[in-house]
């Protein structure tokens, strides 16, 4: 098949056109009316390597020519509604697209095992919104803390206007609510490594069968061990892309808006600012921060927003 995708372009009258279901590295999975197809990019695609880590990703809408049954060339990528997106690890500043045109982020921290880093939480947030997606987090392992300890640790979320759910694998509670949120959606499952993604989506739809990896008895979770990125089709409608645990993620190269996005609970003061460039960081007659002062904003929520602000343009 190496010696297929060097072949010249087929004419665009010879194209078909699929969904990318899963990145394998240097093949993709593309369904073409429900037929898999195992792709290789042509030589011109692979080139795009300024912003990106591959230039395609699951999710996609893409052209493809065919070699012959269940083996193709990806000749075009046809332009995102929606993306959730990062920028890599390493010295150049690439961007890896972790989920094409989904509508729908559901982002999973666990309460414990391991702890909740809300301020890595809040960087999810912002890079949803930046992808045109609505969010749904998940407070998982729910089973590992009290209901009275639950408001207290994370209950800012919901009153600043997300929706917040408190999810167990182990238990089923809140599996009926996350199952209602993502039915006849195309939603994204995202967080970092060994918060139970992998075990929600098993307990969500057995069939699904992903990998875990045990933690641990007083857990009762498995580690997410995904490694590649798939869309995979629920039986109560809808698709979901499971992505591997994420370390970190930067704000390098999103907008002031986009980050704003992300903080409802600062929007309401930003217009009473002397300055309509204002950062909110240190400007004298900001009215964020006087708000911050005054305890009208969440102390953590602020100091949140000033590390994520310090790497937009």
């Amino acid at each position: 098949m190496g010696q297929t995708a060097s072949r010249e372009p087929a004419s665009r009258a010879a194209l078909v056109e699929g969904v990318v279901i899963e990145n394998r590295g240097a093949l993709f999975e593309v369904h073409v009316d429900g037929h898999p197809v195992i792709c290789l990019l042509r030589g011109k695609l692979k080139k795009d390597k300024q912003r990106q880590v591959a230039p395609v990703a699951a999710g996609d809408r893409v052209r493809l020519a065919l070699l012959e049954p269940g083996r193709g060339v990806i000749e075009e990528v046809l332009p995102r509604t929606t993306d959730l997106s990062r920028r890599a690890a390493g010295s150049v500043p690439l961007q890896q697209t972790l989920a094409a045109n989904v509508d729908h982020a559901v982002i999973v921290f666990a309460v414990a095992e391991p702890r909740c880093d809300r301020y890595m939480l809040d960087r999810f947030l912002v890079a949803a919104g930046a992808g045109g997606l609505e969010s749904t987090i998940c407070f998982n392992k729910c089973d590992l803390l009290p209901p009275e300890a639950r408001g207290p640790h994370f209950g800012l979320y919901s009153e600043i206007g997300f929706r917040a759910l408190y999810t167990s694998a182990y238990t089923g509670e809140g599996l009926e609510e996350l199952r209602a949120a993502m039915t006849d959606r195309r939603s994204v499952i995202c967080g970092p490594s060994g918060v139970g993604k992998s075990s929600l989506l098993n307990a969500l739809a057995t069939g699904l069968a992903l990998r875990t990896a045990d933690v641990g008895h007083v857990t009762h979770k498995g580690r997410h061990t995904t490694s590649s990125i798939s869309l995979l089709p629920l039986p109560f409608g809808g698709w979901v892309a499971d992505t591997p645990g994420l370390r970190q993620l930067s704000s390098d190269g999103l907008t002031h808006a986009e980050v704003m996005d992300a903080f409802p609970d600062l929007e309401p003061y930003a217009g009473q600012c002397a300055f309509s460039n204002c950062s909110h960081r240190h400007e004298t007659g900001c009215g964020v921060l006087a708000a911050a002062a005054a305890g009208k904003i969440h102390p953590r929520r602020m100091k949140s927003y000033v590390q994520i602000r310090g790497g937009v343009r």
